[in-house]
């Protein structure tokens, strides 16, 4: 083994930074030792032990241990008593009630009523015969303490370190709400190298100046050293405040659909029927607007629009316009006035093609707008989500110019991966699909639809049959793609951590 010579302990002292100095004297004692005698805190403790591993003065170790505490309802219970303990005071002053009686005179809530008289009745501590309580334990049985309640009193405690009897009442309460919990220790541990065998223990005096202040400038002379600085020391992460990658991704999008001279558009996420499936050309006896896949607002009804855009709608779905049959049913004012949870952006559409009745032509707007549908919620669904909405009227629109605009916005949105597949929607013909690759799941998924509006839903919007190019691709699925989240649920998790980590990927 080298020597370690005098100059090279003298170079390390000069890198001491005050919270490292303050510590190496009680370097040969515990953790728990060091923050006692040198008044530092935990945080502090560990930043000097960070910064003195890296000066290869000692070697730090980490363990991870289960801590059992106790939960909001064991904080309480520890103070009050267990439901199970409050019960078999009552009896013991009160023997033979009814369970009525038992129940009102413990003051117990139904459910923990329902455990006290299944722990005691476990415990061979009550007998319950025709309705009424009996307690059947002796003296010493009741003021014997039960393992559960010895265990609360133990808590805090690692959960490696319990008897056999606590770790059974440790099952008995986990089963039980909010009355333990887990916690997770990260327990620090130390071994000094060589170097830090030579330091330790020693008081360190230095004058070193570790900072440049007013004072020290106006005072200074020629005596006085900087303390030397390790550039290649870790030091505390900082967070600055950043923006939600959700809302990041959002104003991406927005800003896509300006650039490419689109007009945004909103509106209020209630609606009615006749916007988010009248207006749109779907009938009133198709499947999507089934309480299974809609949020409906309960003993409510809207208002319609004006009797023209009314009377017009009605006839497209009743006998068809510009030479369509319709659906050939009769059209139910009351069903179009139910009141909705807008289940796609695109009846924002409908409505502002009856703004644009008397507007000049062609126009292109777009929506970025939460939607819900009554989906269960997995890797790939919510019941609330984003929807990225676009249309174009131009009399000299088509179907190549649908396919260029969302392929720009795609691309500028960082895919290049993309198919368009044939389909079918009640208000678009031709229609299409829009999948992109999962690079991490090695699957086509599926973001959105798009096509060609009708001409029973732009007659008797616009008053005309105009093309009218128009999407809907849903925008949390290409943030999952663009932030590389493999799970819809991770998006709005909210995990403080994750947020800290994510990096800005969309400029």
């Amino acid at each position: 083994m080298a020597k370690i010579e005098e100059s090279e302990i003298q170079e390390i002292i000069e890198k001491l930074s005050p919270l490292e100095i303050k510590i190496i004297p009680f370097l040969n004692h515990s953790i728990e030792k060091m923050r006692e005698k040198s008044e530092l805190d935990e945080v502090s403790i560990q930043r000097a032990l960070k910064f003195l591993e890296s000066k290869n003065l000692l070697k730090l170790f980490s363990s991870k241990t289960n801590l059992i505490d106790l939960g909001t309802n064991g904080i309480y219970y520890k103070k009050n008593h267990l439901p199970e303990r409050t019960l078999l005071i009552v009896l013991e002053l009160n023997n033979h009630l009814t369970l009525e009686e038992a129940k009102k005179l413990s003051k117990l809530s139904e459910n923990e009523f329902k455990v006290s008289l299944g722990v005691l009745k476990n415990k061979a501590m009550i007998s319950l015969v025709n309705g009424k309580i009996s307690l059947s334990a002796s003296k010493t049985e009741i003021t014997k303490k039960f393992l559960e309640e010895q265990l609360i009193d133990l808590l805090p405690a690692e959960k490696d370190k319990l008897p056999p009897e606590m770790l059974l009442a440790f099952e008995n309460l986990k089963k039980r709400k909010e009355i333990i919990e887990i916690k997770e220790k990260n327990t620090i541990s130390f071994e000094l190298t060589e170097m830090g065998k030579k330091l330790a223990g020693k008081e360190i005096k230095s004058d070193l100046i570790e900072e440049v202040t007013p004072e020290i400038i106006k005072s200074w002379s020629k005596n006085k050293r900087f303390r030397k600085y390790d550039l290649n020391a870790q030091v505390p992460k900082i967070y600055g405040g950043k923006k939600h990658f959700v809302n990041q991704s959002i104003e991406q999008g927005k800003k896509i659909w300006l650039e490419l001279g689109f007009k945004e558009m909103s509106g209020d996420m209630v609606t009615t029927s006749f916007w988010n499936f009248d207006a749109l050309f779907t009938a009133q006896d198709h499947p999507v607007r089934e309480m299974q896949d809609t949020f409906f607002i309960k003993d409510v009804k809207g208002q319609l629009p004006e009797k023209e855009i009314v009377s017009a709608v009605k006839q497209s779905h009743e006998s068809g316009v510009s030479k369509s049959k319709g659906w050939q049913y009769s059209w139910n004012h009351e069903n179009a006035k139910s009141v909705l949870l807008r289940t796609h952006t695109t009846c924002l559409s409908a409505k502002n093609l009856v703004k644009l009745r008397n507007e000049k032509l062609p126009a292109k707007y777009f929506a970025i707008g939460k939607c819900f549908r009554n989906e269960t919620v997995d890797w790939s669904h919510g019941f609330e989500f984003n929807q990225s909405e676009g249309i174009v009227i131009d009399e000299n629109a088509n179907f190549r110019h649908l396919l260029g605009y969302l392929k720009e916005f795609y691309k500028k949105m960082g895919f290049e991966k993309l198919r368009f597949r044939p389909s079918f929607f009640p208000y678009t013909e031709p229609s299409l699909e829009i999948d992109a690759f999962h690079p991490e799941k090695k699957i086509w998924l599926e973001i959105g639809g798009a096509g060609i509006f009708r001409p029973e839903v732009v007659y008797p919007l616009l008053g005309k049959n105009v093309p009218v190019l128009a999407w809907g691709p849903g925008f949390d699925r290409i943030m999952m793609l663009v932030n590389e989240i493999s799970d819809l649920r991770e998006v709005y998790k909210n995990d403080i951590q994750i947020l800290r980590d994510k990096k800005v990927l969309i400029k």
